[in-house]
């Protein structure tokens, strides 16, 4: 094992969308100085977007050079195995000011054929909700190839579309082939498959400060759309001091830590593992080591670290793939 690792946080990459506003900061305390900003990247290792280390010995090593020096440290045997020196998850949070496109993410076949990419399985977590937000989730009944076009030639797409009122707390699981969007007044932290694949079905006629309405991908989208009605909302416990399951799938396993005390964690070096800090505040203890997370702090303990302390009082999400 590298006794250099440690739990690592990372630079966020922070991204101007045109649905974007200000509750990463307000929210999150996120380092933003624009209006209009949608999405913190909290570890990445997209084409153009690689997470940075921003704490510790450390600090300015990419997430990519961590993983090539020391992959089954970093990504844990099982991990590694399986997707050799690729980081197979991408972590964001999302303020959604206004409504995101309405979109679909191709799987794995699809995405690989056209792009060489992972498909986009993803979930979400509501970390907050204005009153009356909703998000987009399928189709109200079982649709078709054909109603669907019918639907979007005539600009009544929502019309078959099921809306879901969203509060805090509120959790979505998004197969590929979901037709989906994030409702305005949501603030949503998202953990997916690593893909950076959309094909945006409508966008509502905007258009961006030069007048120009954002490319859809309505062809891409055809092959890659489930007609079917899902059933996307997860429920869970709350014990307290342990894992509640959220989702468990083939990508990532997703748990909810109601951390009231002090919890002792011991682990395998099978995998890493992923602490979003939903609410609250909490501390790793670790050979030595203590750090502190506040709400929208992401951390990632190495696989290599087989057993840490948490301790406070916090609403954590807890991920790894199983």
């Amino acid at each position: 094992m590298n006794k250099n690792l440690y739990p690592l946080q990372f630079e966020p990459i922070l991204k101007e969308r045109i649905w974007g506003g200000e509750k990463l900061k307000t929210e999150l305390n996120k380092p933003i100085t624009s209006k209009i900003t949608g999405e913190s990247w909290e570890l990445s290792t997209v084409e153009g977007d690689i997470s940075v280390v921003a704490n510790g010995d450390l600090k300015g090593k990419s997430l990519m050079e961590l993983i090539d020096q020391n992959p089954n440290e970093i990504l844990g045997t099982r991990v590694y195995e399986r997707f050799g020196k690729q980081f197979p998850l991408l972590f964001k949070y999302l303020d959604a000011r206004e409504d995101l496109s309405i979109q679909v993410h191709p799987n794995d076949k699809l995405a690989k054929e056209r792009h060489n990419s992972f498909g986009k399985t993803e979930m979400w977590y509501v970390m907050q909700a204005d009153a009356d937000a909703r998000i987009i989730v399928g189709f109200k009944e079982d649709s078709s190839k054909e109603e669907y076009l019918k639907h979007l030639n005539d600009n009544t797409l929502v019309s078959i579309l099921d809306d879901v009122k969203a509060k805090a707390g509120d959790v979505f699981f998004l197969e590929t082939g979901t037709v989906h969007a994030i409702g305005a007044g949501l603030v949503v932290a998202e953990i997916q498959q690593t893909s950076d694949i959309t094909y945006r079905l409508y966008d509502f006629d905007r258009v961006d400060a030069q007048g120009n309405k954002r490319e859809l991908h309505v062809d891409l989208a055809l092959d890659a759309i489930n007609y079917n009605k899902v059933d996307t909302q997860k429920k869970y416990g709350s014990k307290v001091n342990t894992s509640n399951t959220v989702v468990d799938c083939p990508y990532f396993t997703t748990n909810f830590v109601s951390l009231e005390d002090k919890i002792e964690i011991s682990k395998t070096g099978e995998t890493f593992t992923v602490y979003m800090c939903i609410e609250g505040t909490f501390d790793i203890e670790y050979n030595g080591f203590k750090q502190s997370y506040k709400k929208g702090d992401t951390v990632l303990v190495p696989a290599a670290i087989n057993a840490f302390n948490l301790s406070g009082k916090a609403s954590i999400l807890e991920i790894y793939i199983s």
